[in-house]
C-alpha cells in the first residue's frame, strides 16, 4: 500500500515542490535509460542483475512518484527531521510492494531524497543559491540525525562497510556528499558544456564515479577484489579517452560483458549519477525561472 501525502486527494503540494518532485523522477529516468553502463539494469540490458530489469524499475519509479513531490514540500515546514525519516520509510514500503520485495531505489530514496529536502528548503525564503554544490553541502545540516540511530547490521552495505572499513551512504551524506561535489556535478557539468550527448555525458560521469567511490554494491557482490577490479576498469577506460574515443562504446560493451562474468553492479554510483542529474536540473530550472522561491511556512 501507497501511503505517501502526495497520493491524497486533499493534498496540494506547492509548486516549487510539485516540480523538484517530477526532476527526481525524470533524474531517475535518466539513469535507468543510460547505456550502456556496466553491470546496471539499461533498457537493453538486466546486466548483473537476475532478479530485475527495466520493468522491475519502471514499476519501481511510479510507486514513488508522490514520495520525492511529499519531501519537497514538507522539507520546508519545519526543523525535525523525523518527518522526513518517516516518508523515507514509507517510500521504501511503496517501492517493495511494487517491485515484489526487489530493492531497486533504496539508495536513491536516502540520497536523492535528502537532496530533493534541501533543495526545497534552500528555496524558502532564504535566498540562498541553489546551486548544485550549496545542495549538496547543506545536507550536513542534519549531520546529527543523519549519524543518530542504529543501522541493520545484517543489511549488505553495513556488512561490506564493518568488512571492508569503509564509509557508508550515511557518512557520506553527513559530510554533504564530498563524491557528488568534487566529481559527480563537475564531471557532468562539463561533459554538458563541452556539448557530449547527454548519454555520453551521463556515461563519462558514472565511469568517473566508479573509478573513485566504495562502492557498497560493489563490495557486496565481489569484495575488495572487486571493487578494485571495478575502479582500475574505470580508470583505464577514462585513460584511453573515455566517451570522447570514437570507439568508446566498442570498449564499453567489452567492460559490460566483463562485469556481467563477475556479477559486479556499481548500484551505489548509480544511484550518485542521478543525483548528478537531478543537482543539476534543478539548478538550470532554477536559472531559467521555472522553479520560483517561495516563503518559508
Amino acid at each position: 500500500m501507497n501511503a505517501l501525502p502526495a497520493c491524497s486527494p486533499a493534498y496540494a503540494p506547492t509548486t516549487s515542490a510539485r516540480r523538484l518532485g517530477r526532476l527526481a523522477i525524470s533524474a531517475l529516468h535518466g539513469e535507468l535509460a543510460c547505456s550502456p553502463k556496466p553491470g546496471l539494469v539499461t533498457p537493453f540490458s538486466s546486466g548483473s542483475h537476475h532478479d530485475m530489469d527495466a520493468a522491475t524499475f519502471m514499476r519501481s519509479l511510479f510507486a514513488l512518484r508522490g514520495y520525492y513531490v511529499a519531501t519537497a514540500d514538507a522539507a520546508p515546514r519545519s526543523d525535525d527531521f523525523e518527518p522526513l525519516r518517516r516518508l523515507g520509510i514509507d517510500a521504501e514500503r511503496a517501492m517493495l510492494s511494487a517491485t515484489g520485495g526487489i530493492n531497486t531505489h533504496r539508495g536513491a530514496i536516502f540520497s536523492l531524497g535528502l537532496l530533493v529536502a534541501q533543495a526545497a528548503r534552500l528555496r524558502a525564503g532564504s535566498g540562498t543559491p541553489a546551486t548544485a554544490e550549496a545542495v549538496c553541502a547543506s545536507v550536513a545540516d542534519w549531520r546529527d540525525d543523519l549519524l543518530a540511530g542504529a543501522l541493520d547490521p545484517a543489511s549488505p552495505g553495513q556488512r561490506a562497510c564493518a568488512r571492508h572499513a569503509v564509509r557508508g551512504v550515511r557518512e557520506q551524506a553527513a559530510d554533504g556528499f564530498p563524491l557528488l561535489r568534487a566529481i559527480g556535478i563537475p564531471t557532468l557539468r562539463a561533459a554538458l558544456h563541452d556539448g557530449l550527448p547527454a548519454n555520453a555525458a551521463r556515461v563519462q560521469t558514472l565511469m568517473q564515479l566508479v573509478a573513485a567511490t566504495d562502492d557498497l554494491n560493489l563490495l557486496h557482490r565481489g569484495g575488495a577484489e572487486g571493487l578494485r577490479f571495478a575502479q582500475a576498469q574505470a580508470r583505464a577506460f577514462l585513460a584511453e579517452g573515455g566517451v570522447r574515443a570514437t570507439d568508446w562504446e566498442t570498449r564499453m560493451d567489452i567492460l559490460c560483458r566483463s562485469f556481467e562474468a563477475r556479477r559486479l553492479s556499481p548500484g551505489g554510483s548509480a544511484d550518485l549519477l542521478a543525483c548528478s542529474l537531478f543537482l543539476l536540473q534543478q539548478e538550470q530550472m532554477e536559472s531559467m525561472g521555472l522553479l520560483p522561491r517561495q516563503e518559508a511556512p
